[in-house]
């Protein structure tokens, strides 16, 4: 009998050494929520965060001693484009080597349509990231009317409206556009405002590629902000920027059509890349109307002799504005035609074709790209002191906009790689732009607030134990735009959903992402 007793006296003992599937011990906590720092061991199980707090004697399956290193909530990126590329590289190591846990894909209006049936695909496939997604109004627009240019008809209009509505109740966040990219430059504002009221009717975010962020940069702001204001609904403005030499300087005015639309009672906010340079198709050097009605009417145009002087003239005049002398700014990333041209500019590939050293030569080389199929370009147009602006403002969140990189792959922006051990390294612990707990914020609590995933983003009891411990001392983006394929360095460990992703600074081939549900699922 006394054996008996004293056993079960002994099992409250045996529960409490199972207690948790991971304690983290000893590390600086930064929270998520803008706070400083503070001294504090986290439990995790059953893939949720259980305990903050000075967790003394308690034990688990693992302890991690995070002695000297910072442990703060997995890192959300508010702007990426992974479609296409979750079955090749699942493992998504571009993401968790640089502190991403949570991606919402989606953006620039290019999407899935059929959020069910792609949600349900996230999942089989089994990442190692979350994956969340806006609507796309491009695709949108093509699975109604194609790549044509004109205004839908009244029964286009109502399929449009009712594909938005179906992706909200299947699960998307919201609705995004992308005002520079066929077919959606060819949309009116209204257009754009019924769709975008779709989105809202499920709760959903606007967010919005402008249809311009150079000459006429202030003009789209507005544009954006007036469909928030017109729908009563959260705006997102991304890759938030001004670009070419002569609008330098303009984001003193850019910065503040955006905090004068909060001052008015709109929930705009925007989100950044920290490098002077954009990246996204060759074809946007071109005008508009050529690039309708897909890749054969487009190579019917650029034949024509009138045509091609046409987009000849229009680039140069492009190129005017920019007060430069040749196309040195656009740097091919991945031409398919042409591998060996990766990584040369457009002044550099029309010199190692044997072309004058002329601009309209270079234009010439263009539109030569462009029959063979287009490339992905890095644009090289941006000002550093814009870039800090920006990065100041409160409510502006860090994003990549990249895919998951195939390792080796092109010569794509290094933004893929290092955007946030950038603002880590460069903006937070070298230049004080931001102090590491705001970096964090932009990063975590923020994003997971604007994008209304409710249990991520904070580390605090009953959130989704996504979670990074990293060095700040030493993180650091490794990733150039000369050798862009090279991981970040720094953070130690990774965990998703409560499971370790990285260990040791290794990722372990964990793939324990899930697709993230918006407001409207199932309504």
């Amino acid at each position: 009998m006394r054996t008996v007793l004293c056993f079960l006296f002994l099992i409250p003992l045996l529960v409490s050494a199972q207690q948790y599937d991971i304690l983290i011990t000893n590390g600086k906590i930064i929270d998520g929520t803008g706070n400083s720092w503070f001294y504090a061991d986290v439990a995790v199980k059953d893939g949720k965060i259980v305990a903050v707090g000075k967790l003394n004697q308690q034990t688990a399956k693992k302890i991690i001693d995070a002695k000297g290193l910072i442990v703060a909530p997995g890192f959300i990126d508010v702007h990426t484009h992974i479609e296409g590329e979750e079955a090749k590289t699942p493992t998504a190591e571009n993401f968790i080597y640089d502190g991403v846990t949570t991606v919402v894909t989606g953006n620039c209006g290019s999407s899935q349509v059929d959020m069910g049936r792609y949600f349900k695909f996230i999942d089989s496939v089994k990442l190692s990231i979350n994956v969340a997604a806006l609507v796309g109004h491009n695709d949108v627009r093509k699975a109604v009317m194609g790549r044509a240019m004109r205004d839908p008809g009244e029964t286009e209009m109502q399929q449009m409206v009712l594909l938005v509505e179906q992706a909200m109740k299947q699960g998307a966040v919201g609705l995004s556009t992308g005002l520079i990219y066929i077919p959606g430059t060819y949309s009116k504002t209204n257009e754009v405002v019924l769709l975008a009221a779709a989105s809202a009717k499920y709760n959903g975010v606007y967010a919005s590629h402008i249809r311009n962020e150079g000459d006429s940069v202030a003009v789209a702001i507005r544009e954006a902000i007036q469909i928030g204001r017109l729908n009563k609904m959260p705006v997102e403005i991304s890759h938030f920027k001004v670009s070419g030499q002569q609008n330098w300087g303009r984001s003193k005015e850019t910065v503040a059509l955006i905090e004068n639309a909060r001052n008015e009672g709109i929930d705009v906010t925007i989100d950044q890349y920290p490098y002077t340079a954009s990246s996204t198709q060759l074809s946007t050097m071109l005008p508009d109307e050529i690039l309708a009605d897909g890749q054969d009417s487009i190579v019917a145009r650029l034949n024509r002799t009138d045509v091609r002087s046409y987009v000849i003239e229009s680039m140069l005049k492009s190129l005017k504005k920019r007060r430069l002398k040749h196309f040195s700014y656009p740097v091919v990333a991945n031409y398919r035609f042409d591998t060996t041209l990766n990584g040369k500019s457009i002044e550099e590939v029309n010199l190692i074709k044997g072309k004058k050293h002329k601009a309209s030569a270079e234009a010439e080389t263009v539109i030569e790209m462009m029959l063979n199929g287009g490339a992905q370009m890095v644009f090289h147009g941006m000002s550093e002191p814009d870039v800090k602006r920006i990065m100041q403002y409160p409510y502006n969140m860090f994003a990549s906009d990249a895919g998951i990189r195939a390792f080796g792959s092109g010569v794509p922006h290094p933004r893929g790689y290092g955007t946030n051990a950038r603002v880590l390294s460069k903006y937070v612990r070298e230049e004080n732009v931001l102090t590491l707990e705001e970096a964090v914020r932009r990063m975590t609590s923020l994003p997971a607030q604007k994008f209304q995933l409710k249990d991520r983003g904070l580390l605090k009891e009953g959130m989704a134990a996504d979670i990074i411990i990293f060095d700040a001392t030493t993180v650091k983006d490794n990733s150039t735009f000369d050798q862009p394929h090279q991981y970040t360095t720094g953070f130690k460990f990774v965990l998703v959903n409560g499971q370790l992703v990285v260990d040791e600074g290794k990722h372990n081939g964990t793939r324990s992402g899930v697709a993230l549900k918006g407001p409207g699922y199932l309504q």
